[in-house]
């Protein structure tokens, strides 16, 4: 396993392109585009202002790159570096701004959710969109490209609209069952539309793409309801995470529950492994921490750390929340599938320190990951099932069903990593700090070996 050398970043704005082979990173209001194998700078873009968003086309020809307080889009080219776009919202500001699956449109959310505008970058055509309901996801394209769902509210009523992203002609529009929707998502086939209402009511609607309400799922009434949905790869499985702290599992064929995943305080009777980090600080001598050498010691004597097995019963730390503030820190936040849909990993808040791994197969637990420290975030390999976390600190985590191990990020001065990315051939990780961001190559050889 190799580290790069560290580059600055803002605002965690680091992605690889579409086909892997450009790194784009944004310094405040420059774009800095580099070759991943190389990382030499081949492009360096000024824009007009910071950057709050960056995104690349689906071709990884075109840089979008947003900045909401200036209600701004401009928009950059690979191929032809002098060429440029510039989109101006004016007075009635911008919010969110995305490509469209085609690489050619971009689709600009105005302040309030008044309308979205989709802009035209062949043709210089504009359309627009009204009534988008603001809410935690209320936009999603299927996965060819082919059709736009979008939540709308009007006469205080919640409904979708499926959209043919060709032309943008209106396909479907019908009303759904919600009180107040919060979030749409298609399946990976495109064939079926989840539906979910927010915390106050659990609900969940499946619909086909001409609008027909397929199947309703409700687990229980009268308390905090649906937290997360994700489905799997393979459209199999749609996996919903709750305040009652329970992953439900719904097959594709019935729509009804097959599984349920709990996130018990205490472990005492499973098949699964249960890895715990361990931190081990090397001992310092106190006439070495004088002033020259204070940075040197500091990174040469980081706290390490290792995962060790632990043997039955296991008790996980646990956070009370506030019952008087709002979204309290409980219930299951985070799913994600392995891309060979055969592994879930979920995260439940109230146990911030917990990542729980969980066998599709065998529809039981495989492992569980206790760390010294919350975990901040959790991405699969997009090609493998390994899974990659980081808590917060100079660390790099890693599993797979071959075991766990807790890397060290080899920078001088101390590199805390907040968030992370895989790039699309699975062969490193990109970490994010607060201001840097470095690469991790993989060796993928021996990972396969051992």
């Amino acid at each position: 396993m190799n580290f790069s050398e560290v580059f600055k970043q803002s605002n965690q704005l680091c992605k690889v392109s579409p086909d892997g082979k450009y790194l784009a990173t944004c310094v405040q209001y420059r774009l800095v585009v580099r070759d991943v194998s190389s990382l030499q700078i081949l492009q360096l873009y000024t824009c007009l202002d910071q950057i709050s968003h960056m995104e690349w086309s689906s071709d990884s020809l075109f840089i979008l790159c947003a900045m909401y307080k200036r209600g701004l889009v401009q928009v950059w080219s690979l191929e032809q570096p002098d060429w440029h776009c510039k989109i101006d919202e004016g007075s009635i500001g911008l919010v969110s701004s995305r490509w469209s699956p085609d690489g050619r449109h971009i689709l600009n959310t105005t302040e309030f959710h008044l309308r979205i505008t989709v802009w035209s970058l062949c043709t210089k055509a504009v359309s627009y969109i009204k009534y988008p309901k603001a809410c935690q996801k209320g936009i999603d394209f299927s996965r060819d490209g082919c059709y736009l769902a979008l939540a709308e509210r009007r006469d205080c009523k919640d409904y979708v609209s499926i959209f043919v992203c060709d032309d943008w002609h209106l396909l479907r529009h019908f009303e759904t069952e919600t009180q107040d929707l919060a979030g749409l998502e298609w399946s990976p086939n495109g064939c079926v539309l989840a539906v979910w209402d927010s915390c106050l009511e659990y609900k969940v609607l499946l619909y086909s793409l001409d609008g027909r309400l397929l199947s309703t799922y409700s687990a229980y009434e009268w308390s905090l309801g649906v937290k997360s949905v994700s489905w799997s790869p393979s459209s199999q499985f749609l996996a919903i995470g709750s305040y009652d702290e329970k992953v439900r599992i719904l097959n594709h064929i019935t729509w009804k529950k097959i599984v349920q995943f709990d996130h018990p305080a205490a472990i005492d009777n499973t098949k699964a492994t249960v890895y715990k980090e361990v931190e081990r600080r090397p001992a310092v001598v106190s006439e070495e921490l004088s002033l020259h050498n204070i940075t040197m010691v500091s990174t040469l004597f980081n706290t390490q750390s290792k995962y060790e097995i632990c043997s039955l019963p296991v008790q996980i730390p646990v956070v009370k929340p506030d019952p008087d503030r709002a979204n309290p820190k409980i219930g299951v936040s985070v799913l994600a599938f392995s891309s060979d849909s055969r592994y879930l990993a979920t995260k439940n808040d109230n146990m911030a320190t917990a990542v729980w791994v969980w066998d599709m197969q065998k529809m039981s637990l495989e492992a569980l990951l206790e760390h010294t420290s919350a975990v901040r975030c959790f991405l699969w390999d997009p090609r493998r099932p390994r899974l990659a976390l980081c808590t917060g600190n100079s660390k790099l985590y890693l599993w797979s069903p071959g075991g766990c191990v807790s890397v060290q990020v080899p920078v001088e001065g101390g590199f805390q990593v907040q968030s992370l990315n895989w790039h699309c051939s699975g062969d490193s990780v990109i970490l994010l700090g607060k201001e840097q961001l470095c690469l991790c190559y993989m060796d993928t050889d021996q990972e396969e070996n051992s």
